[in-house]
């Protein structure tokens, strides 16, 4: 028989996975800010908007993803 989780447990499992995704973006963003800092500028902003659009995306996925489990 499976164990159900309680709100609570489920909540503190999704922060964490969604610090993790945080972190992904994070250092594709800090990597940006390194290549504008040692080669070009666009090749810099390239990576930030990548960055943001990773962060944007999980976040996304994971708040949907919640709500379809909170129902």
């Amino acid at each position: 028989m499976k164990k159900r989780m309680t709100e609570q447990q489920e909540f503190e499992i999704m922060k964490m996975v969604l610090d993790k995704f945080l972190w992904v973006g994070v250092a594709v963003m800090m990597f940006g800010v390194y290549q504008m800092l040692t080669k070009t500028v666009q090749d810099g902003i390239n990576y930030l908007l990548i960055g943001a659009v990773v962060l944007i995306l999980f976040a996304y996925i994971i708040v949907k993803e919640y709500e379809i489990i909170k129902r």
